[in-house]
């Protein structure tokens, strides 16, 4: 008897360990469940979660879900809607390992609500507003099924011939910094993995706005010390603040593609910097590395980018196909490709996709019945935000806030252009959402008859520029001509300002001119636009230019011509309402500029923060023998920070709570700033620091620091700053980030040039 209970006892203990061993670890224990998972996969799945594919016509749906079933696919891009994304889950969780999709999309600025351009955000100075686009932005595509944005775009540019300015947040570290925390946290929400959240993809990793030239996929070849202190920190900013994953830059640093790069993926992304989430390549990155001339075929493409620590290959052919075989042979090891599926796991965990993998596709029953609803728009929120992001660039004679009891002629090609107001990267926008100017102008306007549009002329008269901002559109044409001669245009829009008050022309860029592969090397106004200019100029009627653009434009004769400038970018879907406000005087004008305005392309690159010389030129004194250009004016158009307002500020002299600073205390820079005009209005006060004599040359002076203040017309407010050591510390010649005893001096504005300012030592 005894041995028969001894014998159960054994039976019992053998069957529990059994069951031990195959029960899974719960879901709340992250990395025992993902190890777990891991152990369960073939080399075919483990791989599969390393594609990341492009739907289109080489991936029909039909067979991405078969693929996706036989586990061989670990997530899409381009599919934007509840019911295409919500097949694709369900052949997931017909796979083996019911392993889940995630869905990704470029979500920039916008998802169906477009607000402005990333420049222009940048350009409204205020975090809040920012913040708002961005948490806007992922509930519209968290409702829609997305689960990852490749944003935000945080390349510093400071070469407005690129592209793809139009989709970063300009030429300054601080700001640009500042940007990428708020729109990760944004996007992320209270988490990556709440239902009205989307993990933030910070990109492009890294230097991208630095290709040679500003023509776009070009090399970048930079010192160390610049990368560290002006070009690597926004991203630093997106990952301190969170950001899930990162996507890769097309570009190559230094003679090594940011693809292959060892240096920049391991050493310093993940050792130095301790990212440990997702590095996704760009779009058939991998494959360029032969392009590039790194790789002999695509066999060793595919081993240099997992050895770099590429985890997801974008529209892949090249890990599908080599990484096996690579294996096999040994150059590649098994860990190479686990940790890049702990990597892709541990994102879909983040985002909450293995605890509810319809987290965000919802049931079918309770999908929008119209996807596409106006309803579903934040219209509100969107003009809010877009009239905050305008510059006031010039307003001579107070031709600005226009009477709306005046006779107005609306020129331009971009006055009814709805595809352009919303930009480049405009996401699940619908042109025939968004609002133009035309459509703003006479909403305004309780007496329509006030408004005469006349086009006035095309876009351009050049042909090949057409063609090519056509090319890429298989549906319809982007860009449509008026077919009417030149001449006949501009003599109708001739006619329309003289029979009015005052004349609104809008002119500038399409979208396609400011976008990925469209850089330029002339920044002027295309000419047949500049023809209108003159002959709207020559009737003598009040001109007020408003610029729709995705990069600065060297618009030195137009400012001559204009008698009010406004930069509007490209505003999103509720620009036209946005920028009546403006015009009108609905609405004081507060936003600054995020990028300098140089006078011509000869002068590029001229961004504000430029490093000390030993040469300087002097304005007003003789330029022989300094660092100028003789042929025309030394210094931008307008400069860094700049904007006007419908009232007047004026600044204090500074005040210093001391004349010296210890490394363990603060200083306070104090001004204060008076509303002296008879407006309510919006200012950005600026602060910026010089390090006098440092152990390396430093920047003129650098933006540390700024607030966007109210004041009612006559009031006024001291504005203070405290600064510490921390606000003075760089990255010296060894690449360690400190601060060097000595002078600083202090400059408070409302913009860079024109400054208060004081000195202190750093003890």
């Amino acid at each position: 008897m005894k041995k028969l209970c001894l014998l159960g006892l054994f039976v019992s203990l053998a069957s529990h360990q059994v069951l031990a061993a195959t029960t899974p670890p719960p879901l709340e224990n992250k990395d025992a469940f993902i190890s777990n998972l891991i152990g369960q996969m073939t080399l075919e799945e483990k791989i599969g979660q390393l594609r990341l594919i492009s739907i289109g016509p080489e991936m029909p749906r039909e067979l991405i879900r078969k693929e996706i079933a036989a586990g061989n696919i670990g997530g899409t891009f381009n599919s934007i809607t509840r019911p295409e994304n919500r097949p694709m889950q369900d052949a997931a969780m017909r796979s083996r390992l019911k392993i889940p999709m995630f869905f990704a999309y470029d979500v920039i600025h916008g998802h169906r609500t477009i607000f402005p351009i990333p420049l222009a955000l940048a350009s409204s100075w205020d975090m809040d507003a920012i913040g708002l686009s961005g948490r806007i932005a992922a509930k519209e595509a968290a409702a829609d099924s997305l689960d990852i944005t490749f944003a935000p775009m945080v390349d510093i540019s400071r070469d407005p011939r690129w592209g793809r300015t139009s989709e970063g947040f300009g030429e300054d570290t601080y700001l640009v910094s500042r940007i990428a925390g708020v729109m990760v946290k944004a996007f992320q929400g209270s988490g990556a993995n709440a239902a009205d959240s989307i993990m933030a993809s910070v990109k492009h990793f890294a230097l991208y706005g630095a290709v040679e030239g500003g023509r776009d996929y070009n090399v970048v070849d930079m010192s160390p010390v610049k990368m560290y202190q002006d070009y690597l920190p926004p991203y630093r900013a997106a990952i301190d603040a969170g950001a899930g994953g990162v996507m890769v830059a097309l570009n190559s640093i230094n003679g090594v593609p940011a693809t292959a790069n060892t240096w920049l993926m391991n050493d310093l992304l993940r050792k130095e910097w301790g990212f440990k989430g997702l590095a996704v390549s760009d779009h058939g990155a991998i494959f360029e590395l032969i392009k590039h001339g790194v790789a002999a075929d695509g066999r060793e493409a595919a081993k240099l980018a997992i050895k770099a620590g590429i985890h997801m290959s974008m529209n892949d052919t090249l890990y599908g196909k080599e990484l096996p075989g690579l294996l096999k042979s040994g150059d590649i090891q098994q860990s190479d490709i686990d940790n890049a599926v702990r990597a892709v796991l541990d994102a879909k965990y983040d985002m909450g996709l293995f605890k509810d993998p319809y987290l965000r596709i919802g049931k079918a029953e309770d999908d929008p019945v119209d996807t596409y609803a106006d309803s579903r728009l934040h219209r509100a929120e969107a003009r809010d935000v877009a009239r905050r992001s305008l510059v006031l660039l010039k307003n001579q004679n107070d031709t600005l806030p226009l009477k709306k009891g005046a006779k107005i002629a609306l020129v331009g090609p971009l006055a009814k252009a709805p595809i352009d107001m919303m930009g480049s990267w405009a996401a699940a926008g619908k042109p025939a959402q968004s609002v133009t100017l035309f459509d703003g102008m006479n909403n305004a306007l309780s007496d329509k008859s006030t408004l005469i549009y006349a086009r006035g002329a095309n876009i351009t008269s050049d042909k090949k520029v057409l063609d090519y901002l056509n090319f890429l559109n298989f549906d319809a044409p982007e860009v449509v001509d008026d077919p009417r001669p030149a001449n006949v245009l501009i003599d109708e829009a001739v006619k329309a300002a003289k029979d009015a008050d005052v004349v609104v022309a809008a002119v500038g860029e399409s979208r396609g001119m400011s976008h990925e592969s469209s850089s330029r090397t002339d920044l002027n106004i295309p000419e047949n636009q500049r023809e209108l200019i003159r002959a709207l100029k020559a009737t003598g009627k009040p001109l007020v230019l408003v610029l729709m653009n995705g990069r600065p434009l060297t618009i030195l004769e137009e400012k001559e011509q204009a008698d009010a400038i406004l930069e509007t970018w490209f505003s999103g879907t509720e620009g036209g309402n946005a920028i009546a406000d403006v015009l009108f005087g609905d609405y004081n004008p507060s936003g600054k500029l995020p990028i300098t305005i140089p006078r011509s392309v000869g002068q590029i690159p001229t961004y504000y923060n430029h490093l000390t010389i030993g040469r300087p030129f002097t304005p007003g004194k003789p330029g022989n023998y300094t660092s100028q250009y003789f042929d025309d004016t030394t210094g931008p158009l307008y400069p860094f920070g700049y904007g006007l307002s419908y009232t007047q500020f004026s600044l204090s002299d500074m005040a210093l709570s001391s004349t010296t600073l210890n490394k363990t205390g603060k200083l306070d820079a104090s001004v204060t700033v008076k509303n002296t005009g008879k407006r309510d209005g919006e200012t950005v006060v600026q602060l910026y620091i010089q390090d006098v004599a440092g152990s390396m040359i430093r920047p003129i002076k650098e933006l540390k620091n700024f607030q966007k203040v109210m004041l009612k017309a006559g009031e006024q407010k001291v504005v203070h700053f405290s600064i510490s050591e921390d606000d003075l510390k760089f990255y010296n010649t060894q690449l360690k980030y400190a601060a060097e005893p000595g002078k600083f001096n202090v400059q408070i504005g409302l913009d860079s040039e024109d400054v208060t300012q004081q000195s202190f030592e750093l003890l």
